[in-house]
């Protein structure tokens, strides 16, 4: 083999020189193998080199296959090599910027992606030799150690280790394997074996296998093929140790570089991309941006992409709408014209390319990028005719009249296509609106106001139509944005109305019937229609008027009273009804407010109307007041005196004026019977003809405490009772008594019946006005009944007479213990009929002892026992049969009480 040098002449040729490199240890080549006639070349090249200059060229042998090979170089950006091997500079080049890493020549046939490669050394034109090379590798010598001879005694100077520069080495070599690389050498290896060796990653570290070094030879090789993208480099270090495994040389660090070929096609980071331009925008509008990336090493042309337009669709208006940065992916408008009415869409299919986008050499990919051209208002919304018609009955409101439609060729449903209409003219008081339907986008003549046939029975609107979006800069609205609408007004009956409704008139009370108040009319707005109004009364509350069915003259059935609970603030409203002669009919109401002024009418009466008093007033008066249903001046101040009948009034009583409104009632005496009286008293109005009226005034006159209250019931109150169990006991005691003696039962009777003609004393608790505070649902008789013995209370001839208590802890009302008169002893178990003979042996036992009770006391009792031997009180038979009292009362007494009703209550059967 030999080693090619190129040399360049004064004339431009390239000269080869081939240098002799040893072969030793290589088999024996076969006569015809396809490849690069060398593996290394050295080119000499100038000092200066002008762009497109031809620098040297490389053979390759195809041994007549006749395959396309085709060349690639691993320095694009600077050098390009031809089909026929030439290699040009493809810019000027220098000594400075000459490159110092060879480079590298990689052939690759089309037909079954077979590949070789080479390497070209360039060198400056100075070197006039080639140097020898050492058997045809190059060597890697370990660092000698040199020692400092200043001194024998002391300690050795190494020289400092050499740096070695790295190794560079193509990727995907398609070569024979294991390819030599270098050879390590030690300079004690002359004089002794030595055994070399290698680790680090590549060689003992994962991935383990791809780097051996002879161990006799040092030669360094890589087993397979190197991929720049899943590892770039690699550091190994070297070691010499003696057949005794002894370290004869320090580890020395060899760089593995590999070098980047064009073996990625350049990848889009999505297939599709989407933008979007509004219509109408004008050149150089920035689209959208697409990136696209490249695996092999972006500092060489190999990753270096360009990107352009391969197609456009549609090619309308032209075919190159948009252009592309070749460098950045942008994508911007280059032409105006864009129409989203008639384009919406455009679809672009953009093309990548390596190899700053060689299209010889470089790596192509694609991807398409959709660009959806957006909507703006340039187009303005047009009436499908000029001319719309509609109608509409009178005083209808939120009625739609007419549809008016447009079209828009803006995109449906956007601003720019929605439409606002307005009225410009024809309806100066605001009659009509136009709202949009917002499904349709129809404009929707609509009555918002009253519309009166009688005032107008056309109309003509001015309508014109925009969107909700201004239009474009330079785009106008066309005549065909405003349209006309023509609405008929269809009549209708109208109802009748009252004017003024309500009518308020004043009058006084106390207009008699048959007076005339006031006419009260409709009128009917049905101007064009001869229609006649009847009346009728719709609503009167207090029957008080009647209207005239066809002149509507008000006039009273009865007289107007101020007072009346159908009168509210002396106001009194009436309706009335009006009903026109159309067909179908109408009408329509109206209310008659009346205003009643008050007149002398009422005359006034006492207040209160009941009211106490004790036996011995201090003080003795009663202040008393009137009331009048009139309204000033025709109540008060009020004349009050006491009437002159019955004469006792005057006698006993007097009245005293203390305002205008009120008087005082007093005793003449200084003393009265408890009782009830009615004292007349003379009460006169101011009213112009003033009225007078004798009014009642019921008093109660009984005995008062201390602090002035009535105290005739307060040891009834004591006792635990209410007002209607005292009756109730009363009339038992009455009964059982009239049983056995009937003149006293007539003699009850007829005080009873006194009574009533008095008022009686006693009134109803309802009734009763005073201040007093009843007690109920006492059961006890107060501290003296705790010390008394129930036993007294039981039957006569049960009591033992060691149980009797002694004299000193009885109550006031007990009776005495010392002797009296004996009374009847009754039998343990007596005849029924014996009954009667023993209630009157008592009774005479009892009108005959001075220590009873008066028989017009009340007895208190605190127990009735556990049980009686008596029959039952309903075979008992009065002497007297009472019909002419009446004791139904007694069933709203509870039903204890409803036997006593049933038997005295009912007819004489």
């Amino acid at each position: 083999s030999h080693a090619p040098w190129l040399i360049l002449n004064p004339f431009g040729l390239i000269i080869l020189i081939a240098v002799p490199i040893a072969t030793e240890g290589r088999g024996t080549l076969p006569l015809c193998r396809p490849g690069f006639s060398e593996d290394v070349y050295v080119a000499v090249v100038p000092e200066s080199t002008e762009k497109g200059q031809p620098l040297f060229n490389v053979k390759f042998v195809n041994c007549g296959q006749g395959g396309l090979v085709r060349f690639e170089c691993s320095n694009p950006s600077d050098f390009r090599i031809e089909a026929d091997g030439v290699v040009y500079a493809l810019r000027p080049l220098t000594l400075s910027t000459l490159p110092t890493v060879p480079l590298v020549i990689v052939a690759r046939d089309e037909t079954n992606q077979q590949q070789w490669q080479t390497q070209v050394r360039l060198t400056p034109p100075d070197i006039q030799a080639p140097p020898a090379l050492s058997q045809g590798l190059q060597e890697i010598w370990f660092p000698s150690r040199q020692t400092d001879s200043s001194s024998i005694g002391q300690l050795k100077r190494m020289k400092r280790d050499w740096v070695i520069p790295p190794i560079n080495v193509p990727e995907n070599s398609r070569g024979e394997f294991p390819q030599d690389l270098v050879r390590i050498r030690s300079d004690n290896d002359k004089n002794r074996s030595l055994r070399y060796s290698v680790t680090g990653p590549g060689a003992d570290q994962p991935p383990t296998g791809i780097f051996i070094i002879h161990p006799i030879s040092g030669e360094l090789s890589v087993m397979k093929p190197l991929d720049r993208e899943h590892i770039s480099n690699f550091h190994l270090r070297a070691h010499a140790v003696d057949l005794n495994g002894n370290q004869v040389e320090s580890p020395i660090d060899i760089v593995i570089n590999v070098i980047d070929m064009n073996d990625n096609r350049p990848e889009f980071i999505h297939q599709i991309w989407n933008g979007s331009v509004p219509e109408g925008s004008k050149p150089g509008t920035f689209v959208m941006t697409v990136t696209s990336v490249d695996k092999d090493d972006p500092k060489t042309a190999n990753g270096m992409l360009r990107y352009k337009i391969g197609s456009q669709n549609p090619e309308s208006p032209t075919s190159n709408m948009f252009t592309i940065n070749n460098k950045t992916g942008d994508i911007i408008t280059v032409a105006a014209g864009l129409d989203r009415e008639k384009v919406p869409q455009y679809t672009l299919i953009i093309q990548a390319t390596d190899m700053e986008g060689n299209p010889m050499y470089g790596l192509s990919n694609t991807a398409t990028a959709v660009i959806r051209v957006t909507d703006i208002n340039d187009n303005p919304p047009e009436f499908t005719a000029e001319m719309f018609f509609g109608e509409v009955p009178e005083n209808r409101v939120n009625v739609i009249v007419a549809n008016l439609t447009v079209t828009d060729k803006d995109q449906p449903n956007t601003l720019a296509w929605k439409a606002v209409y307005k009225i410009t003219g024809g309806d100066p008081t605001g009659r009509f609106s136009v709202p949009t339907d917002p499904t349709t986008n129809e404009g929707l003549v609509t009555v918002v106001k009253p519309i009166d046939y009688e005032i107008s029975r056309t109309y003509m609107l001015t309508v014109v139509a925009v969107n909700e979006v201004s239009l474009a800069r330079g785009i106008y609205s066309p005549r065909q944005s405003t349209a006309t609408v023509s609405i008929r007004v269809i009549d209708v009956n109208e109802s009748p109305y009252f004017d003024p409704n309500p009518k308020l008139i004043k009058l006084e009370e106390g207009m008699l019937a048959e007076s005339s108040l006031t006419t009260f009319t409709a009128q009917d707005p049905d101007r064009f229609m001869q229609q006649s109004i009847r009346y009728t009364r719709l609503s009167d509350p207090a029957n008080w008027l009647r209207i005239d069915a066809n002149t509507g003259r008000i006039t009273t059935i009865a007289v107007l009273d101020r007072e009346s609970p159908y009168v509210k603030d002396n106001m009194y409203s009436a309706t009335f009804l009006a009903s026109d002669s159309g067909v179908p009919p109408a009408s329509g109401t109206g209310t008659l407010q009346i205003s009643l002024l008050d007149i002398n009418d009422n005359a006034p009466h006492v207040y209160p109307q009941e009211t106490e008093m004790c036996k011995k007033p201090e003080p003795n008066g009663i202040n008393i007041t009137a009331l009048d249903g009139d309204l000033n001046p025709n109540a008060g101040p009020f004349a009050f005196e006491l009437a002159n009948r019955p004469a006792d009034v005057r006698r006993n009583w007097t009245i005293t004026r203390l305002s205008g409104d009120y008087a005082q009632l007093s005793l003449k005496i200084g003393f009265l019977e408890s009782g009830i009286y009615e004292i007349p008293i003379i009460i006169t109005d101011s009213g112009n003809l003033p009225m007078s009226n004798t009014s009642y005034l019921r008093v109660k006159v009984c005995q008062c405490d201390h602090n002035g209250d009535c105290t005739d019931q307060q040891h009834i109150i004591a006792a635990g009772l209410g007002t209607g169990a005292i009756i109730a006991i009363l009339l038992c005691i009455i009964i059982l008594l009239s049983e056995c003696n009937p003149s006293l039962s007539h003699l009850l009777c007829f005080r009873r019946d006194k009574e009533r003609q008095a008022k009686q004393l006693l009134i109803d608790p309802e009734d009763d006005v005073r201040d007093n505070i009843l007690k109920y649902d006492e059961e006890g008789g107060g501290e003296e009944d705790q010390d008394y013995d129930l036993s007294q209370l039981q039957q006569p001839d049960t009591i033992e007479p060691d149980t009797i208590k002694p004299v000193g802890i009885r109550r006031m009302d007990e009776r005495p213990l010392h002797p009296e008169p004996q009374y009847p002893i009754r039998s343990a178990a007596p005849h029924p009929g014996d009954i009667g003979d023993f209630i009157n042996e008592g009774l005479k036992a009892a009108d005959n002892d001075p220590t009873a009770p008066p028989y017009d006391s009340l007895l208190v009792f605190d127990y009735e026992g556990s049980g009686s031997t008596a029959g039952s009180l309903s075979s008992l038979n009065s002497s007297s049969s009472g019909g002419d009292q009446d004791y139904d009362y007694l069933n709203d007494w509870g039903p204890r009480f409803r036997k006593l009703a049933d038997m005295y209550g009912g007819s004489d059967d």
